[in-house]
């Protein structure tokens, strides 16, 4: 069996669950459209972070047309396929809202390789992974709390005038088309009603030793922004401010840097700070986890429908109210007798629901037969 897996890698999930395919014994490669400044790696990188979207399109069809029918599994992230130009969301609004013959016209033809892959018997899988499909308008109606807002996302005005279009397109044809479409935030069950819920596997555990918070001096506290506001940094950054009065911590704040240079920054860390508006954690809680540190996040109590319940049980991050950041992270600082307990049980967790064997063995099984029951290991426990 060879399985391709691209044309993106987001939090490096796809080089992960790739590498613990090949440890089972199939053959499974990452293939990107281009490098990217967080240095994620890829057997095969299309062009270089330098090159234009121009560019990047006409490798990846390239690509698409000729090389992606020698793999029996497509494996693809984001919502995009090679085929697909991956249209960047920072675009100009105004040529957004103008492009809608253009959009309708990309989709279409992003569905193209997906027809004829499914006339070859290729197995098709997607991983959705936030953005690509969640439905700004519909989230920021749903939740009280989320990054679907004017003030929490400067991209939010366009989803709403043209990519919510694209992103229904996508839903209502595209994946329809793909024989197994898994999302990696619960809030996604709300749109992509044939979905399933996956836990994270961008860690490979063997690598990341065991490095439990510090009990004493002062305690590091660890954020990673994004891009924007979309984790709810500056809600984050004004209640920390408020606590410095009260308690004595320092705050490292991670951006702009390499995978490689973040995760020697995040080991001498005592405790993460997520995110708190998307509902979930991200890929950054998983590596803090997988250190052995306790993680503080905004979990939506509206999703967890779609959460099974042994993860639910087993969750053992700190939750925040967005609406009470500031007692909520006072009461986890009054509590530092019991984070190396709390990172010990986030480790553990990590193991057990983002181990990437386990879950590149439920895929290998649902890529034989797409129509199993995906049953992670730890679900039988």
């Amino acid at each position: 069996m060879r399985i391709l897996h691209g044309p993106v890698n987001v939090g490096n999930q796809p080089w992960v669950l790739s590498r613990a395919e090949r440890q089972l014994g199939a053959s499974s490669d990452v293939v990107v459209r281009n490098d990217t400044w967080l240095g994620y790696s890829a057997d095969r990188v299309l062009s270089a972070k330098s090159a234009g979207f121009v560019e990047t399109a006409i490798r990846s069809t390239a690509f698409g047309l000729k090389n992606q029918w020698r793999y029996d599994v497509l494996h693809f992230y984001f919502g995009q396929t090679f085929l697909s130009p991956g249209f960047p969301l920072s675009a100009p609004g105004s040529l957004l809202s103008r492009a809608s013959l253009l959009t309708d016209t990309i989709n279409r033809l992003s569905a193209v390789d997906l027809h004829v892959a499914r006339f070859f018997n290729k197995k098709l899988f997607m991983t959705l992974q936030g953005c690509d499909v969640r439905l700004a308008n519909e989230g920021n109606k749903r939740n009280q709390w989320t990054m679907c807002a004017p003030q929490h996302c400067e991209l939010y005005q366009r989803c709403t005038d043209a990519l919510d279009h694209r992103r229904n397109f996508l839903i209502e044809k595209v994946l329809p088309l793909f024989d197994r479409v898994f999302y990696l935030n619960p809030e996604l069950g709300h749109v992509v009603p044939n979905g399933r819920f996956l836990p994270y596997s961008n860690v490979e555990i063997e690598k990341f030793d065991v490095a439990l918070p510090s009990q004493q001096g002062r305690p590091k506290i660890v954020h990673a922004p994004t891009a924007g506001r979309i984790k709810g940094t500056p809600m984050i950054m004004n209640a920390l401010e408020q606590l410095r009065s009260r308690y004595d911590f320092d705050l490292v704040l991670v951006e702009n840097t390499s995978h490689e240079r973040a995760l020697e920054i995040y080991r001498s860390a005592d405790l993460a700070i997520d995110q708190v508006l998307a509902g979930w954690y991200g890929g950054f809680a998983v590596e803090m986890m997988a250190m052995g540190k306790p993680v503080a996040c905004y979990i939506r109590e509206e999703d967890m429908m779609f959460v099974p319940d042994a993860i639910k049980r087993d969750l053992p991050l700190y939750r925040l109210n967005p609406a009470n950041l500031v007692e909520d992270i006072a009461a986890i600082l009054d509590r530092r007798s019991e984070w190396q307990i709390r990172g010990q049980a986030s480790r553990l967790y990590v193991e057990r629901w983002h181990n990437p064997k386990q879950i590149a063995k439920a895929m290998l099984d649902a890529y034989e037969d797409p129509n199993s029951d995906f049953k992670l290991i730890a679900d039988a426990s």
